[in-house]
């Protein structure tokens, strides 16, 4: 039987992981990020194509296509997108795949600009304040769904 597929989406500034405020966000970086998720997917029977764009309407895009494609799940660390798109949360109402909000840090402890979540509003559930754990723990969850 074919793997699972699982899209990991992830939004502006996820590009500079590693180099960008390393206090926040950790030093790892998407690939090392990307490499954690294919080997724990493989082992769960997921595959995973991960994504990363600093344009809104590519990530949208790639909700739709995740749909199209029978994805198993998403899972979407939006970044910034998340306190100001609501482009991404009808895009996320207007499918099916489940999606699960990923986000390193916590953003209810930081600025409070950062506290709504139109992407939590519309997602499945939500994994946050873990570094990199948070992308596993939104794995292991869908794994079971």
């Amino acid at each position: 039987m074919a793997n699972k597929l699982v899209y990991v989406l992830n939004g502006p500034n996820l590009n500079r992981l590693g180099k960008r405020e390393p206090e926040i966000y950790g030093s790892q970086t998407l690939d090392d990020i990307g490499a954690m998720l294919a080997q724990r997917g493989a082992a769960l029977g997921l595959a995973i194509d991960m994504r990363q764009s600093n344009h809104e309407g590519a990530l949208v895009d790639w909700l739709h296509e995740a749909e199209d494609a029978g994805a198993h799940a998403v899972l979407l660390n939006a970044g910034a997108y998340t306190h100001t798109s609501v482009a991404l949360h009808d895009a996320i109402r207007s499918i099916k795949v489940p999606v699960i909000e990923v986000h390193l840090s916590n953003p209810h402890t930081r600025e409070e600009f950062r506290h709504k979540s139109w992407v939590g509003m519309a997602a499945k559930g939500t994994v946050a304040g873990f570094g990199a754990q948070s992308y596993m723990v939104a794995l292991e969850a869908v794994a079971g769904l």
